[in-house]
C-alpha cells in the first residue's frame, strides 16, 4: 500500500474509532452485515497500543473476527500482534474488557467460515480476491 493511501488509511480508521467510542458503537457499529467492536491490540514491533474496528460474530461465548485485511494477500497487523501477544482488549458497543486470542484450527475454521457466509456472505469476496486462506479469530473474555 503507497505510503499516502497508508496514512489515509489510518486516519480514516482513527476518526471510526473515536466515533465508536464517543457513542457507544452506534456510530460505525455495523460493517457487511456484522456489529463492530474495538480490538486493542499491543503492537509486536513497536509495544504500542493499537485499536482497529473489526466486524464479529459471537459464537459458543466468544467473539470471531476475520482477518480478511481487505483481500490483500497479507494477513492484518493486528493479526500479527496477537500471533505475538494473544491477550487484547475489546470493546463491544459500551462495554470494554480483556479478551485472549485464540485462531481458529482448520476443523472449527470450516464451520465458522460456514456461519460467516450466513451472517455475511460478501466475506467471500475477499477470500475470491487473495491467494491465502482469511484466518477466524476466537476472543475468549479473560476473567
Amino acid at each position: 500500500m503507497p505510503k499516502l493511501l497508508s496514512r489515509l488509511f489510518r486516519f480514516v480508521m482513527t476518526i471510526a474509532v473515536f466515533l465508536y467510542r464517543l457513542t457507544g458503537g452506534k456510530f460505525g457499529g455495523k460493517v457487511q452485515g456484522l456489529r463492530v467492536l474495538l480490538l486493542t491490540t499491543t503492537g509486536r514491533k513497536t509495544g504500542k497500543e493499537r485499536t482497529t474496528p473489526l466486524g464479529y460474530f459471537e459464537h459458543d461465548g466468544g467473539y470471531v473476527i476475520i482477518g480478511s485485511n481487505g483481500g490483500f494477500d497479507t494477513h492484518p497487523a493486528w493479526f500479527h500482534n496477537l500471533g505475538s501477544n494473544p491477550r487484547a482488549a475489546i470493546q463491544v458497543r459500551e462495554e470494554q474488557f480483556e479478551v485472549k486470542a485464540e485462531i481458529a484450527g482448520p476443523d472449527q475454521r470450516g464451520q465458522l467460515w460456514l456461519r460467516l457466509m450466513e451472517v455475511a456472505p460478501s466475506y467471500a469476496n475477499y477470500a475470491k480476491r487473495t491467494s491465502r486462506e482469511i484466518p477466524l479469530v476466537i476472543l475468549r473474555r479473560v476473567a
